[in-house]
């Protein structure tokens, strides 16, 4: 498996759009999106957006909470790839991550469409998240792996500006699953989509080992803080050894 994730990795980006293995931005684009449409409506000044089935909501409800925290990382990916485009040895990781942003747009599709408030026409146009998303990050994972040293420590965040991008790009991805298990409380969600987030947050964690390594960065490894000694100030303001 990791051998033939590697082939689809070392694939140009608009190899893999032709061959179905990513998606195409114009594709997923509705016809609306293409033929242009404004970009304000005013329909949310009154402080309530609509979810896919038509139902309007109070901006603060939980399910945009988890949309615009999975939009959020949408952003922190953009960053991150934005940094790294120039990177030679990071090149398929842009790519890997480029898709990424895609099926996050699915993703929050899935979150404004709650399976238990849809009417059957809803459903008919909503965004099934395909579990194999989930294998597939997990194949993802254990490749980049198969390059690294064993994980033995607690790791920082840090080890080089684009293995600490990665670090926030998952601490975002933690919330983000956060706020989705939070809304399934309130109503249903696809479990593909939570395990989804699940995952990602642990393939994020292991590019920022991926970036150290290809980098020749090193990486921040944790070590017990020990007590450090300090000076003791007399009445006079003198230092004195403690």
């Amino acid at each position: 498996m990791a051998a033939l994730v590697r082939r689809c990795m070392g694939m140009s980006w608009h190899r893999a759009v032709r061959g179905g293995t990513a998606c195409s931005l114009r594709a997923a684009l509705p016809l609306a999106s293409r033929a242009g449409f404004k970009i304000y409506t005013r329909t949310g000044d009154a402080g309530t957006s609509a979810l896919l089935t038509g139902e309007r909501r109070p901006k603060y409800d939980p399910c945009f909470e988890a949309v615009g925290t999975v939009d959020e990382l949408s952003s922190a990916l953009g960053v991150t790839m934005a940094s790294i485009r120039s990177e030679q040895a990071l090149q398929d990781i842009n790519e890997q991550l480029q898709r990424i942003q895609c099926i996050l747009q699915d993703v929050s599709s899935c979150l404004v469409t709650p399976d238990d408030d849809a009417t059957p026409e809803h459903l008919r146009k909503a965004v099934a998240l395909d579990e194999a998303f989930v294998t597939e990050l997990e194949a993802l994972i254990d490749a980049h792996e198969e390059e690294l040293a064993p994980l033995k420590n607690f790791i920082l965040p840090g080890g080089g500006p684009a293995s600490a991008s990665f670090h926030v790009a998952r601490t975002v991805c933690r919330r983000a699953e956060r706020r989705a298990v939070e809304l399934q409380q309130v109503q249903a969600v696809q479990p593909a989509a939570l395990k989804f987030l699940n995952r990602l947050s642990d393939y994020l964690f292991t590019l920022a080992r991926v970036a150290c390594h290809r980098q020749g960065e090193e990486e921040l490894v944790y070590r017990r803080a020990t007590r450090r000694r300090t000076a003791r100030v007399d009445v006079n303001n003198k230092p004195q050894d403690a």
